[in-house]
């Protein structure tokens, strides 16, 4: 066993057995802002596996995303009791949101990707991966600076949580209605 599956080995323990040290980390994450920068990932091996390095121009943000479903407001004047259906799921994932709480904040800088690192009952905490797009040490290396020009990755779905959403996952026969992009080829193939 590798050192990389003993820190995934150890991160997932924590959490199952709900360890001291995992509740005091949530605790303080709670009193911290919605987004807030971390010193180091939390969990390193996962992070590298998105592409984290520890060089400069890279680092990581924790972002704190409400759990549950969205409950909207009720509706002013008369509706039909069908019509006035208040909790809806929203469209996007809770990662996807956290990274564009993240992009948003730092806008200087262009989300990699992000992993799952707790959760209590009323959040989930995610940490986002940025790069900052002007910096010479990530413009000098090849794959960080591919990513680094595309603007708005989190907002445009580039990122592995915004592919989920947009059904770039699902490849083949069965899967043709499920990309946009897609379809608008397709209607100009005819």
């Amino acid at each position: 066993m590798g050192a990389h599956d003993r820190i995934l080995g150890t991160f997932r323990s924590e959490y199952k057995e709900r360890s001291p040290i995992y509740r005091a980390r949530l605790a303080e994450w709670r009193k911290q802002p919605v987004v807030a920068r971390a010193g180091r990932p939390t969990n390193i091996a996962r992070a590298r596996e998105l592409g984290y390095k520890a060089k400069q121009g890279v680092i990581v943000v924790r972002a704190r995303v409400g759990r549950g479903r969205r409950k909207r407001p009720k509706p002013d004047l008369g509706r039909k009791p069908t019509k006035s259906g208040r909790f809806f799921s929203p469209a996007k994932s809770l990662q996807r949101q956290a990274e564009e709480k993240a992009s948003s904040k730092f806008v200087n800088m262009e989300a990699i990707g992000s992993y799952w690192v707790g959760q209590d009952g009323e959040n989930k905490f995610f940490e986002i991966i940025l790069i900052d797009r002007s910096h010479p040490a990530i413009m000098g290396d090849r794959q960080l600076s591919g990513m680094a020009a595309q603007r708005g990755r989190a907002f445009r779905g580039l990122t592995a949580a915004g592919k989920k959403g947009r059904g770039l996952t699902v490849k083949g026969i069965g899967a043709e209605k499920l990309r946009p992009s897609l379809r608008a080829w397709n209607k100009r193939g005819k």
